[in-house]
């Protein structure tokens, strides 16, 4: 297992992304990958007029009346999807029929498909892999060139697979969700193909020498499964084999080792779940000299139990539940989420330890701590090259990235060269079985991403520059400030700042708070085209709330928020807001917030408790009924972070954050856009269709648009995504004015 790392993209409310680490994951082009603000369409909750704030929303925990939107939750029956294009056409009438918004929505895509991104690549075998969408190729090509070519500002491409050509010759609307090659050879790889967006995949085998999808090879059906390589030609397969086979969050509880040309029915069970755990998954480490079997069994979201596998016998990893652990080469390293007491020594929480994997399964407990927390510094990932492991952290939400590497008995450790000062850094391993090389991709708010080639072993030389990206937006005259408001206990809650150097503070400009406040995954200031260019490059403020809940701080500053602490992430964005406020850099009727997914949660609750502090709001494929959030589709798996709304006592506290029961018929809202996607299978639609429902119930001003397509990213294409990104941004500088 070559690297651990939070994922920005699918860590919200799904499981820890658990691709083994043969697996290659390649990521989409473009600029905007660094943080998870980019997984949503812009969302905007502005703050009403009003200076004196009213207290957060309580609620007493007596049952809710029998739900008169429930139909609603039937994604694709007729009556329902009537509903939904009504809605939509309602959207698109208030909102896309301008000029400006034709547009803006003209600008977004040219971004989106523009050639001059950086085309992130992938090391497999001698070539470097590339997925790549733009206006000739919406649903995408996955290609390959060489180093040397690489380095050119126009580097030749060959084409592996053309995702439009297959879509087409099958009547298929795929989407790329990767591909995991069998290393060391280099030349098999089971690609993941997604019907519309959807977390559920194909699965099929492909033969990177010929180009082609292989007639006999390994195949499986449309399904959340979890597949790795065990050698050329098994695999573990953790699927959906029928009726008993799922728990009850919709992901496999069984794995099996399935052997070429036999049938899948008939694989050998490896492990078997318990049907109320999250998911359990099996892999194998490929390193050449270090190969092991794993099993995962993911009990909870945050706590799991890791087995490896030896002579047909599993080996319990005798770790804490609630750490995550990985090998790499003769090491294991665990990432801690509580203090851990070993004999005489307690390690903190949020430490990253490192001990001899050999020596740990026979009893030892020698451990080197690669990374201790402080107040202000946190763990966001870690990777191995050959010899070195490199350590991502923020200090005080900066990144800073060290090589460290094994020498007398100890661990060195050195900066690595080429991370901002201000900024984001990502460090990872090009290819970890063979050199120290590895990829460092930067930016800023103000600065496009930069993608450099470096070296672990020479971490004090000057990364190769590689690629960079243009600037895809006027950032002059434009600042980024760090600063802090204080909430309701007296916490301190850092957030980012950026526009206009000259602002004048006299509370006229439209500003747009962004949040997100869960899963302990941090928000981090990168460079944002689309927001860039939408809003930005008009004179106006954006801003990023590091909220608890996320991971800026390590699991004490997530773990603050978790179940009835709760509401401590919306008193955060609320002193947020109102530290923007207090500083006259704009006022409750200019200011807005934005948040997607578990951040739809958190603008739905700033919605129905601060109607006084917004003036418009946008949520986007959000968690909004939380009195049925563990019945539909994911939602069991977050029990771990919200609570179980069965348990009367958790409901309790639960109902005081579920918005869709804490709407007042009495009060008056601000102007609210909620969009979602009907192929969003892990976030249910039926949460954002029964918010608007009632809400038009009781006349408030609302409006919805539900993609068809898109799965939880909103969006299934450039073209899509830069239609639902314009729809948001209209929204809130028609608001915000």
């Amino acid at each position: 297992m070559a690297q651990r790392s939070r994922s920005r993209v699918n860590g919200g409310l799904e499981g820890r992304s658990e691709r083994p680490a043969t697996g290659y994951g390649e990521p989409e082009a473009g600029v905007d990958k660094v943080t998870i603000m980019t997984q949503f369409p812009s969302i905007l909750c502005l703050f009403s007029l009003g200076i004196c704030f009213t207290p957060m929303h309580t609620a007493h925990a007596a049952e809710p009346p029998a739900d008169s939107h429930l139909w609603l939750e039937d994604v694709t029956g007729e009556k329902q999807l009537a509903w939904v294009r009504e809605r939509n056409a309602e959207s698109v009438k208030s909102l896309a029929e301008s000029e400006a918004f034709k547009t803006l929505e003209k600008r977004l895509l040219a971004i989106l498909d523009s050639k001059d991104r950086i085309p992130m690549v992938s090391k497999i075998g001698d070539r470097f892999y590339n997925f790549w969408r733009d206006a000739k190729n919406p649903k995408g090509v996955w290609r390959r060139t060489t180093l040397e070519e690489y380095r050119k500002p126009e580097p030749a491409w060959e084409t592996v697979l053309d995702l439009d050509a297959l879509a087409a010759a099958e009547n298929e609307n795929w989407v790329w969700h990767g591909a995991s090659v069998l290393k060391p050879e280099d030349h098999l790889c089971l690609v993941s193909l997604s019907r519309g967006g959807a977390d559920a995949d194909v699965v099929r085998e492909f033969d990177l020498t010929a180009k082609q999808f292989m007639a006999d090879g390994f195949s499986l059906p449309e399904a959340k499964s979890q597949v790795a390589w065990r050698d050329r030609d098994s695999l573990f397969v953790a699927t959906d084999f029928g009726p008993g086979s799922l728990t009850t969050s919709g992901y496999p509880r069984t794995v099996r080792e399935w052997t070429r040309g036999t049938p899948l029915a008939s694989a050998p069970l490896v492990y078997e779940g318990r049907p109320d755990d999250m998911r359990v998954v099996a892999y194998r480490d490929l390193t050449p000299g270090f190969e092991r079997d794993f099993v995962q069994r993911q009990v909870t979201f945050w706590t799991n139990e890791l087995f490896l596998r030896r002579d047909g016998r599993l080996i319990r990893v005798e770790k804490p539940d609630d750490a995550n652990a990985g090998a790499h080469r003769e090491w294991l390293l665990i990432e801690l989420r509580s203090d851990w007491t070993v004999g005489d020594a307690t390690y903190r929480a949020g430490s990253l330890l490192a001990t001899d994997f050999d020596g740990f399964l026979a009893g030892g407990r020698m451990f080197h701590v690669l990374f201790e927390p402080t107040d202000r510094t946190s763990l966001v990932a870690w990777a191995g090259t050959r010899h070195h492991v490199l350590i991502t952290t923020l200090d005080n939400v900066r990144s800073r990235v060290e090589s460290l590497t094994f020498v007398d008995r100890a661990w060195a450790r050195q900066p690595l060269a080429g991370v901002p000062e201000f900024g984001t850094a990502s460090a990872t391993a090009v290819d970890e079985l063979e050199s120290d090389a590895c990829w460092l991709v930067t930016s800023s708010p103000l600065e496009p991403s930069t993608l450099a080639l470096g070296s672990a072993s020479l971490p004090a030389s000057a990364p190769e520059k590689l690629k960079h990206s243009p600037a895809f937006f006027n950032a002059d005259g434009l600042t980024v400030e760090q600063h802090e408001a204080v909430s309701k206990d007296g916490t301190r809650i850092p957030y980012f700042q950026i526009g206009p150097a000259n602002l004048p503070l006299d509370g006229s400009a439209p500003t747009l708070l962004y949040g997100y406040g869960g899963f302990e995954i941090p928000l981090v200031p990168g460079y944002h085209a689309v927001s860039g260019s939408a809003w930005l490059e008009r004179g106006h403020v954006y801003v990023i709330a590091n909220i608890r809940g996320g991971g800026e701080f390590g699991p004490r500053w997530h773990q603050a928020a978790l179940k009835e602490q709760r509401p401590r992430a919306y008193h955060d964005f609320s002193a947020v807001a109102e530290d923007l406020v207090r500083r006259k850099v704009t006022s409750p009727r200019h200011l807005g917030c934005m948040g997607g997914s578990n951040g739809g949660l958190l603008v739905g609750n700033m919605y129905t408790m601060r109607p006084d502090l917004f003036g418009a709001v946008v949520c986007q494929v959000p968690l909004l009924d939380m009195r049925r959030f563990n019945k539909l589709l994911a939602g069991a798996s977050w029990m771990g972070e919200y609570g179980d709304p069965d348990k009367p006592d958790e409901w309790a506290f639960i109902r005081t954050f579920s918005p869709y029961h804490n709407v007042d018929p009495a009060q008056t809202y601000p102007p609210i856009l909620i969009t979602t996607s009907t192929r969003d299978d892990r976030v249910h639609p039926g949460h954002a269709r029964k918010m608007t429902a009632l809400l038009l119930e009781r006349k408030q001003d609302v409006l919805y648009y539900e993609n068809i397509e898109g799965g939880h990213g909103g969006a299934a294409d450039n073209k899509q995504r830069a239609f639902m990104d314009a729809l948001g941004w209209t929204f809130v500088s028609r608001e915000l004015r």
